[in-house]
């Protein structure tokens, strides 16, 4: 969970909220959300018994490391203080600061209403992607083309050429393109486990939201405006 998490954490330090995951104890589940405000993953665990409410922002680093410790299965003892933060699990204890600051208010960025909400393979899609992918430079887009029945996965890098996919999805209304950032499209679709993914979309300049089963996190991309 952990690391589906984990890669919407930032990683530039002039921010140091958004470097770090949000552990939010609630009535019967466990929230936990990062984001580095291009794209947002959050996820809900269900948990029994009584659970104090408590939340604490903890570095992503420290977190990935407890995840690395504490295999599955493992019970994980939790203990906030002021400014940090204490795990043991199968007697290793692992302490780290706690971060100071606001976190983005995650359940308002999330969209209520959608205008489209494809289904698609899973694998299938994931593969196109990373093949159309090795065409994408780092400031250009890979685009989704959605029309009636289809969907074309599409990039163009100047000088070197282009690249482009399509396969049978159910689609229909007028056609939408969008463009995205190639890794984080990619890591988005890798954070769902397995099955299907849906795609759910407003507009070609409002985020989009990537979802599984129960057990996988939700992710929020923005979109990158296409030239024309």
């Amino acid at each position: 969970t952990v690391s589906r998490v984990a890669r919407s954490a930032s990683r530039d330090e002039s921010r140091p909220v958004l470097t770090g995951i949000l552990v939010r104890f609630e009535a019967g589940k466990l929230v936990m959300a990062a984001t580095d405000s291009y794209r947002l993953s959050v996820k809900e665990t269900k948990l029994s018994g009584d659970v104090p409410e408590l939340e604490a922002i903890i570095p992503a680093r420290a977190l990935a490391e407890l995840s690395r410790i504490a295999q599955a299965g493992d019970t994980v003892e939790l203990g906030v203080h002021d400014n940090q933060v204490v795990f043991a699990a199968d007697d290793v204890w692992l302490t780290t600061r706690r971060i100071d600051g606001q976190f983005p208010n995650y359940k308002q960025l999330l969209p209520e209403t959608f205008e489209h909400e494809v289904t698609l393979p899973r694998n299938e899609v994931l593969d196109v992607v990373r093949r159309v992918g090795v065409m994408v430079q780092r400031t250009s887009p890979i685009q989704l083309r959605f029309a009636e029945g289809e969907l074309t996965v599409f990039a163009r890098t100047q000088d070197v050429g282009e690249a482009k996919e399509s396969l049978p999805v159910q689609f229909s209304g007028e056609p939408l393109e969008i463009g995205f950032n190639a890794e984080f499209l990619r890591e988005g679709i890798e954070s769902i486990s397995e099955g299907e993914i849906k795609l759910r979309l407003i507009s070609p300049l409002r985020p989009a939201v990537i979802e599984g089963g129960e057990d996988d996190p939700t992710y929020l991309i923005m979109p990158i405006r296409l030239p024309g």
